[in-house]
């Protein structure tokens, strides 16, 4: 999508792409409720098995259709004219000042110069957190369940959760693609979470845990959303080290399921004291994390000024001051998100 879209677009283009998951969660919920209740047993098939073949037979038809119909790059869409892949690519050239190059660099070439940009790391280590702080949501009928209720009736009160969740998602990426801003989006999001677990941890009301619940997902996966367009926003060009930055930090960054599935077991029920309170430390420090990566970018932008200038004082026959050269391969004009 870093290639079809602006930097402005595309935050509201993976939130729509991530929000799909809250729906998922929302309609998995109701659907298994459906099911659960009403397919146990037909044809001598437990109910859990067919949520599976349901759900996996929708998920292989929808994805071999996809495979059909997702365009690659814009200048290899062949469903695309001359004018509208030029079209295309100049409308992302004016967002970033420079044009996406392929086939001069290899994949090493990328791999190499993203392990040398020290952002990387930091984009890494957040979005490594980000899912952990997430990770609730493997058991999260298993912590409605906690409020006493039966089992179709805790599916049944899943979706709500969910439904709240993909609006604000919605709205909260919405508000940062107009503002400019992911940190400080990130920073509030991740709070509300934070203060979801605590008070689910800490409270044995149904009524404020309820309710706790709903601010667990609405802030840690709308957090995650928009922690994961700002990484593309980041390494704009060229397109082979934007592309080994996001393989990068997905894969390193998805690594934190491994041990997040073990942060609930169900002994700690029914107020998970120890993964609620994890949560809640681990939301404040993704939170962290992007007020970090807020300086660093605004002192990014603040050496791109000086080589800006400093270009200027040189055109003008002065004396050129001395200033980092790699930030000097950004277009002029450029200038990191924050």
């Amino acid at each position: 999508m870093s290639s079809w879209y602006t930097r402005a677009e595309l935050t509201r283009r993976i939130a729509y792409l991530y929000a799909g998951n809250a729906l998922a969660n929302m309609f998995g919920g109701i659907l298994g409720a459906g099911i659960l209740g009403g397919l146990e047993g037909d044809l001598g098939i437990a109910g859990w098995r067919w949520l599976f073949i349901i759900e996996g037979v929708a998920a292989i038809t929808f994805a071999l259709v996809a495979m059909l119909i997702l365009p690659d790059y814009p200048h290899t869409t062949k469903w695309l004219t001359d004018e509208e892949r030029a079209y295309a690519a100049w409308r992302l050239m004016e967002d970033i000042q420079e044009a996406d190059t392929y086939g001069e660099q290899g994949v090493m070439d990328g791999v190499k110069m993203a392990v040398r940009d020290y952002r990387l790391y930091i984009f890494v280590l957040m979005q490594h957190v980000s899912l952990i702080s997430q990770t609730f949501q493997y058991f999260f009928p298993t912590i409605v369940g906690t409020l006493g209720y039966g089992k179709i009736t805790t599916l049944w009160l899943t979706a709500p959760a969910w439904a709240a969740t993909f609006f604000v998602s919605l709205c909260v990426t919405w508000s940062s693609a107009k503002t400019k801003d992911r940190s400080l989006h990130i920073v509030g999001l991740t709070l509300l979470s934070a203060v979801g677990n605590a008070m689910a941890t800490g409270s044995t009301n149904i009524g404020v845990r309820y309710f706790a619940m709903f601010l667990m997902p609405m802030g840690a996966i709308s957090a995650y959303q928009i922690g994961v367009s700002w990484v593309a926003n980041s390494f704009p060009r060229p397109l082979v080290k934007r592309s080994a930055c996001i393989a990068i930090v997905n894969m390193i960054g998805n690594t934190a399921t491994i041990y997040g599935s073990y942060m609930y077991p169900s002994q700690s029920g029914p107020q998970y004291i120890a993964g609620g309170s994890a949560n809640t430390a681990i939301c404040v420090l993704v939170g962290a994390l992007a007020l970090v990566l807020r300086y660093l970018h605004k002192w990014e932008n603040k050496k791109l000024e000086r080589a800006e200038q400093n270009a200027a004082v040189l055109a003008d026959g002065g004396e050129k001051l001395p200033v980092d050269m790699k930030q000097e391969e950004r277009a002029a004009g450029f200038r990191y998100i924050y």
